[in-house]
């Protein structure tokens, strides 16, 4: 955990020196304006926009990685793999209700291209299948 908070701190501190170095190279590079059209503002923006990402991601992974309190044992280059917790949630690997979810989502933003009328449909599609997959443990062969 410790190399992935050190990685995030070089990347923001890396997007942050070429954010400064493509500002000033922009305000050299075209002497003839005044310094405030000199700018190209897009991509000075997207490279802040970018460190301060950066940042964010360094920041939340240095807190849990002191939150956590020491080397996890996923984190530990000797460990074995019984080591670690072993439970990992509860997953439905014959679940069909995710593929339903996603085709309500692609009927939905298809609509936003083709016409509007395809928006409700995929809402609908979206409901079904999201309270199919909320209660698929409560009916059928898998119930409990």
């Amino acid at each position: 955990m410790k190399t992935n908070v050190n990685l995030w701190w070089i990347l923001t501190a890396f997007f942050g020196l070429v954010a400064v170095v493509y500002v000033v190279w922009n305000i050299i590079a075209h002497p003839q304006l005044p310094v405030f059209n000199r700018i190209e503002w897009v991509g000075s923006v997207a490279l802040v926009f970018v460190t301060a990402m950066g940042a964010m991601i360094a920041f939340y992974t240095s807190r849990v990685e002191k939150a956590q309190g020491g080397v996890l044992p996923e984190d530990s280059l000797t460990a074995d793999i019984d080591d670690g917790d072993p439970e990992m949630g509860e997953f439905s690997p014959w679940s069909w209700w995710p593929l339903v979810l996603a085709g309500s989502a692609a009927v939905a933003f298809i609509g936003l291209a083709v016409g509007e009328f395809m928006i409700p449909i995929g809402f609908a599609i979206f409901v079904v299948a999201i309270v199919g997959w909320v209660y698929e443990y409560y009916r059928g062969y898998f119930a409990r």
